[in-house]
């Protein structure tokens, strides 16, 4: 028997509207949407919304979710189920599990474990290295979101430093290239310095000028030269500085746009002032920056240089932090 409800009285939020109106939902699927008061002829359930908003299921383009061979902080049904009940009914999840996604068997692997326990539709991001150049190639773009390139040495042994490599993997990748955009020579050379400075115990007020405004510039301006030279569909995630804006346009409809940007919750709600409050806690890399590259970020938002919000989630045991 077919299941069919209408929503009335709600405030819809829906491609750049907002206005007071109704849905109707048949088997799960929106078959009208409506502006002012529902009149139409109609045998199934109502349900007056009260002038509650009423949005889409976000897509969150950029999670953790841990499994595999993380599981101890979290699992595809845990995080999956979290997700749901925020309203998230869509996500991308990286590639830096155990073992890293990293090849197409070990991909297919995890769309089997996400059909048996996600409650969310889902994809994963392939991830690149200096030699799976080949697996990039064979990618099918129809069932995979993309390739997770690290420019900066965030997790494990991902890091893509080889020039050449990087330049064959903008050249012929057939996925949109998700960039994590910080250059390793230049943290590593600020770490050194801190270590002089403080030994081995650098406190944690110090993780945004180890990881850098300059750190990240440097990696997102060559992902961006390289996806211009090769016309690349480039995802430059999670920005952290108001100078990477430079790096961006606003010209075009996200539609037409071969580069585009993400803004992360946390990168728009701390600062560095929140470190002696907040500690390890908020220690992510990229790292969190200054209110002022806060308050650009926001800015780069509300003018379409930045065209989407993810979370990056990433769980971890608080002992873990």
């Amino acid at each position: 028997m077919d299941h069919l409800f209408t929503i009335s009285n709600a405030i819809i939020i829906n491609e750049g509207l907002k206005f007071r109106g109704w849905i109707t939902v048949k088997d799960g699927v929106i078959e009208q949407i409506g502006e002012g008061d529902f009149s139409e002829p109609f045998t199934g359930e109502m349900i007056d919304a009260g002038g509650k908003l009423l949005l889409p299921g976000v897509i969150d383009c950029h999670v953790h979710f841990r499994e595999p061979g993380v599981t101890h902080k979290a699992d595809l049904a845990t995080e999956s189920r979290a997700a749901v009940a925020g309203g998230v009914t869509s996500f991308m999840e990286m590639p830096n599990t155990s073992p890293q996604t990293t090849t197409l068997e070990l991909l297919e692997e995890k769309y089997a474990l996400a059909a048996e326990k996600s409650l969310a539709n889902y994809s994963f991001f392939l991830g690149a290295t200096n030699d799976n150049l080949s697996e990039i190639e064979k990618a099918d773009p129809q069932l995979v979101c993309g390739v997770k390139v690290f420019f900066g040495a965030s997790t494990g042994n991902m890091l893509v430093d080889n020039l050449a490599t990087l330049e064959e993997i903008f050249k012929r990748s057939p996925l949109p290239v998700a960039a994590h955009c910080e250059d390793e020579t230049t943290i590593r050379s600020n770490s050194a310095l801190m270590k002089e400075k403080y030994g081995e115990d650098v406190p944690v007020e110090m993780h945004p000028l180890i990881r850098s405004a300059e750190a990240c510039y440097r990696s997102s301006e060559l992902a961006v030269r390289l996806a211009k030279k090769y016309n690349t569909r480039l995802h430059i995630t999670h920005l952290s500085t108001a100078k990477e804006l430079e790096l961006l346009s606003n010209e075009l409809p996200i539609s037409q746009k071969r580069i585009t940007a993400e803004a992360c919750v946390h990168y728009l709600w701390f600062c560095d002032e929140d470190y002696k409050r907040l500690g390890t806690r908020i220690k992510v890399n990229p790292a969190i920056k200054t209110a002022a590259d806060r308050e650009a970020l926001l800015q780069g938002l509300l003018t379409n240089k930045i065209d989407i919000i993810s979370t990056d989630h990433a769980p971890h045991l608080l002992e873990e932090k």
